[in-house]
């Protein structure tokens, strides 16, 4: 029996590991959208009309996120005030020779190059600009991987969970086979055995998440203080621990209490047949 709860403690610690990796899988793949950004210019003869017609066939496409334009003006302003050399290079310019652009963000680096292409084709598109490494490109994918891998883990994890919760509260009812079957002989109703062993699996489930719980709010912050609050780069940049952790702790202590009734009440419909 004891051997059955350390690891069913185990288990609801793994699932919570899971969930804290899960969520800061999210948080990255959010930083990585933002980096997924193409630069098109426009050509210098481009007039306002030309200028709405490429926006909204960009607009248009599905895997574009967002369109923001910057024109040509707004691009000398903020170069001349990032560097005030740039301000005297443009002071020898009869005509501003900067050109007009939009910052086109798309939803997922996979389709970062098929959407490059479309844009390419655009009437009055000058040239565009990947600031998107193949790093970035390669770490996305990566991340999509790991996130789902980490789901599917969890998910087996909950069902392992359950089927262990189910053999506990199995071992309960034989050792108890003779309480049962005194309960039935004086007449006792279905719910009236069912319900002791239902709550039983229910405290099973809050008290083995207790520990779990407390290991993944210290760990978590003690790893995020050693780690400085991001992994190697700040696009890998971790939740800060509040209030995540609480966030993590109601969500297995949750799981632990609903998994521990359903195996209850599965263990006691399969093996008192009642």
């Amino acid at each position: 029996m004891k051997k059955i709860q350390i690891i069913f403690i185990f288990l609801l610690l793994v699932v919570s590991i899971s969930l804290v990796i899960t969520g800061n899988i999210n948080r990255t793949t959010k930083n990585l959208e933002e980096e997924l950004t193409i630069i098109v210019y426009l050509e210098k003869s481009s007039t306002e009309t030309d200028i709405n017609n490429v926006k909204a066939s960009i607009e248009s496409m599905d895997d574009v996120a967002s369109v923001e334009f910057k024109s040509k003006d707004q691009w000398k302003l903020e170069m001349s005030k990032y560097n005030s050399s740039f301000g005297t290079v443009f002071k020898n310019y009869e005509d501003n020779p900067l050109l007009d652009s939009f910052t086109v963000t798309v939803k997922d680096a996979k389709t970062l190059s098929s959407t490059t292409e479309s844009i390419r084709k655009i009437e009055k598109v000058e040239s565009f600009n990947l600031p998107t490494s193949l790093s970035i490109i390669f770490l996305s994918s990566i991340v999509d991987i790991v996130e789902k891998a980490t789901i599917v883990i969890m998910i087996a994890l909950i069902f392992v969970t359950a089927f262990l919760i189910t053999n506990t509260i199995k071992l309960t009812i034989y050792s108890r086979r003779s309480e049962i079957e005194i309960m039935r002989l004086v007449g006792a109703s279905n719910i009236a055995i069912k319900m002791p062993f239902v709550i039983e699996g229910f405290l099973i489930g809050i008290i083995g998440s207790l520990i779990p719980i407390i290991v993944t709010i210290y760990g978590y912050i003690i790893a995020y203080e050693k780690l400085d609050g991001h992994i190697l780069t700040d696009i890998l940049r971790l939740i800060e621990p509040t209030p995540f952790v609480f966030y993590v702790s109601l969500l297995v202590i949750s799981l632990g209490a609903i998994i521990g009734m359903f195996g209850s009440l599965n263990a006691v419909r399969k093996y008192l047949k009642i």
